[in-house]
């Protein structure tokens, strides 16, 4: 019998990684960036927060609240950097979009695995991975008076701290492009950054705003996935593919943040059906529900390339460099 009860908590602590790639790109891509470094970036998010956490527990001396801001600071750092790598690249010097963002997912993972293995070694560990449960453990502290409500605790209040930040991001990310001069501006430089040019804004300062901002947002995806959903546990290639379902979970949204919410949910979900779906010993019929995140994802570009409607699309110019000249 289907548990929905054991299922919903573990679909959307699932999700939240999602949640954050997914958001932190719809914002890139909003400004006519591309990034597909975004799994990449996750990565880096993760492992910077990992060294951040790591030195501060070896110091001895664990306050929950330096705990926690210290891996969210290295977070937020490795992912601007790798952001304001890719507007250099891509803004400034005009690169590929596509072959730019490819090298930073390579780059990422190797430049996570790289510094992941260092630890390793320097703890001595004979498991290749690192534990860091006294930070994990502040991360994923629920409400303290979740247990006491039931089911309905369970279902929505037994998340860290990260998890709600993730949501608050994405109404508030929704809420700026829809309703505010800024947001409008930013939809501006995506769709036609010529016309944006000739009425004074300021494209490559919003390509590089909205692309530094969607790459913090998305690198704390990957520390929420270290600290919350694998308990404070590193391990090399431990993402799988979370990165690229965010990325497909953008246009699974058409562009829409606070549609993301739920839909990533359903992608959490999607995920880790076959858990909970008894398939015996057929383990074909296992990896048939592993595909279904990315079947969703095709039956929605088909059905909204079909309608056509202008509010389903991409940006107009998503992924095309621009040059002031040829304006």
């Amino acid at each position: 019998m289907f548990d929905f009860v054991s299922f919903f908590p573990r679909a959307v602590v699932q999700s939240i990684p999602l949640l954050y790639g997914a958001t932190g790109e719809t914002l890139t891509e909003k400004s006519g960036n591309l990034n597909l470094g975004i799994p990449g970036i996750m990565y880096v998010g993760g492992i910077c927060g990992v060294i951040g956490a790591f030195f501060y527990e070896q110091s001895g001396n664990m306050d929950g609240f330096l705990a926690v801001l210290i891996p969210m600071v290295c977070c937020l750092l490795g992912s601007l950097l790798m952001g304001l790598l890719y507007c250099f690249l891509t803004v400034t010097l005009r690169a590929n979009q596509n072959v730019t963002g490819l090298a930073m997912t390579t780059f990422g993972v190797g430049f996570g695995n790289f510094f992941g293995g260092s630890l390793i070694k320097l703890t001595g560990s004979e498991v290749p991975s690192i534990a860091l449960s006294a930070t994990s453990s502040y991360f994923s502290r629920s409400l303290p008076f979740a247990d006491r409500l039931g089911v309905f605790g369970k279902l929505f209040l037994s998340y860290g701290f990260l998890a709600y930040l993730a949501i608050l991001i994405a109404l508030a990310a929704s809420y700026i492009l829809k309703r505010t001069r800024l947001g409008l501006q930013l939809r501006a430089v995506g769709e036609s950054p010529a016309t944006a040019d000739a009425a004074g804004i300021n494209i490559t300062r919003y390509k590089y705003v909205a692309t530094c901002v969607g790459s913090m947002i998305a690198g704390l995806g990957g520390l929420y996935y270290v600290m919350d959903y694998a308990c404070g546990v590193w391990s090399n290639d431990a993402f799988g593919d979370r990165g690229w379902l965010a990325i497909a979970l953008v246009i699974f949204t058409t562009w829409r943040p606070n549609v993301g919410i739920l839909a990533s949910i359903l992608f959490g979900g999607l995920y880790i059906l076959y858990l909970f779906i008894p398939t015996g010993t057929n383990l074909s019929v296992k990896e048939l529900y592993k595909m279904l995140p990315y079947l969703v994802t095709i039956v929605v570009l088909i059905i909204s390339s079909m309608r056509n409607k202008r509010e389903n699309q991409p940006p107009e110019s998503l992924g095309v460099p621009y040059f002031r000249e040829e304006r």
